[in-house]
């Protein structure tokens, strides 16, 4: 097992004289394994790279990364195996990351890439390595007593992430206001920033690939994922744990740069979804002769994630309509879309660790005279309680260290951008624009 599969399930509960509460899973293994996140966590909402191919924003991809990051808010307060089937977060994640890399790459040098990626990625991680670490510390976390000096250079993943970040596996605060698993579950997501650094330094080598070989970089991964998930070969330590990654999101990777390319448009559907339908129905074959201890979550049996998540976002991208906005009723939806987009890092890095501090409070209820007549009621509803009251405290974060991401990308700090302020903006132009070209016509006249 991977060290960022920790569990499945609810949420540890905090120590308390009432009953223990809710179900009994870490958030950190999926996040989706969930952002969220979802997505390219360094190509902003306002990247012109991001847009569809004719310019502007693609509505498609931006809503496929809004629905990967709150499925893996969801899966981490319920832990239902079902959702790692029912969308394939990472695997969605990896491929539209993929694919913007290649259309940034088209446009501009690789280096210059690169550098812009890193850019707006590792400022956010750094905001949150210096809340989180010395929590750590603060907690009485002692590294240097057990692992030497080499934890000194270990610590430094938290500045550029290219290998595991070191934490306490038991570090919980004598209130029991954390449990004793909180730095585990909290630097879980770590993984997926540490697997995506080095997707985008390796992306100018494998576009080439692709270009000149196509079906062999594709299913490279795909080949690898066998050799690796069968078990035939074993990696220890980080290093087994980056090439497994690589391994399971790889091709989903290569799916991206197929999309930009625009492979899917010269390729049949009837293909794509035949094929497609293969791989997924191999994948849970193959799951349902390596089930672990958490049943179907596809995030433990890793050719079975492999190929599931290829042939779901395969026939996600075949299928792409590249909206310039939302279609119909998801128009409602198109604030929360955008900040989801402009926020996927802050919520991805910061969700489990909210997920936990709703453990606490909703703990209070049982101060209230009376309550225990209803603790029943109370600790079936608890995970639900713990969804509901995620989201505002997500709200929350996002407000305090989402403007962290503006900075990065080089953008004016804002509070709050759901996108409408420019919109009633965009709106106000078009109408002027009308209005004169009204008046224009009646002078003419």
């Amino acid at each position: 097992m991977n060290a960022h599969s920790v569990g499945t399930g609810g949420v540890p509960r905090a120590k308390h004289k009432a009953p223990a509460h809710g179900p009994s899973h870490s958030p950190a293994q999926d996040p989706a394994h969930s952002p969220a996140h979802g997505q390219d966590p360094a190509a902003s909402a306002s990247d012109p790279a991001s847009g569809p191919a004719s310019g502007g924003r693609d509505r498609y991809l931006d809503l496929l990364r809004a629905i990967a990051l709150v499925r893996v808010v969801v899966f981490h307060v319920f832990g239902w195996a079902w959702l790692t089937i029912l969308f394939p977060s990472m695997g969605v994640m990896f491929a539209l990351a993929g694919s913007l890399m290649a259309r940034s790459l088209s446009k501009r040098p690789p280096w210059s890439v690169i550098r812009g990626r890193l850019r707006r990625l590792l400022p956010p991680v750094w905001a949150f390595a210096l809340v989180v670490v010395p929590l750590m510390f603060v907690l009485g976390w002692r590294p240097a007593r057990e692992e030497g000096l080499w934890w000194f250079l270990r610590l430094a993943n938290y500045i550029v992430p290219i290998g595991s970040p070191p934490y306490p596996y038991e570090n919980g605060s004598p209130s029991g206001l954390l449990e004793e698993t909180w730095a585990e579950q909290t630097a879980g997501p770590l993984w997926y920033i540490r697997a995506y650094l080095w997707f985008v330094i390796a992306s100018p080598l494998l576009l080439w690939a692709f270009r000149k070989v196509p079906w062999a970089a594709l299913l490279l991964p795909v080949a690898l994922t066998a050799v690796i998930g069968s078990g035939l070969v074993e990696i220890p330590g980080e290093t087994g744990e980056a090439v497994s990654d690589f391994a399971v999101y790889g091709a989903c990777w290569v799916l991206g740069f197929a999309h930009n390319d625009g492979a899917f448009r010269k390729v049949p559907r009837y293909i794509t979804v035949s094929l497609a339908t293969f791989a997924m129905a191999f994948a849970l074959w193959w799951a349902s002769g390596h089930l672990t201890d958490e049943g179907w979550n596809l995030d433990e049996i890793p050719l079975a994630q492999a190929m599931w998540s290829l042939g779901f976002c395969a026939i996600l991208l075949q299928y792409s309509p590249s909206w310039r906005e939302l279609p119909g009723r998801l128009g409602q939806f198109d604030t929360v879309i955008t900040l989801a987009n402009n926020r996927a890092v802050t919520i991805y890095l910061w969700h489990n660790l909210l997920i936990l501090a709703t453990v606490p409070i909703i703990d209070q209820l049982w101060s209230i005279p009376g309550i225990d007549a209803y603790s029943a009621e109370l600790d079936s509803a608890y995970t639900a309680l713990m969804l509901v009251l995620v989201w505002p405290l997500i709200a929350l974060m996002i407000m305090a260290m989402g403007w962290v991401e503006d900075v990065a990308a080089k953008r004016a700090p804002r509070l709050w951008p759901n996108g409408a302020k420019e919109a009633r903006e965009r709106a106000a132009r078009e109408r002027a624009a009308r209005e004169r070209r009204t008046r224009e016509g009646a002078a003419r006249d």
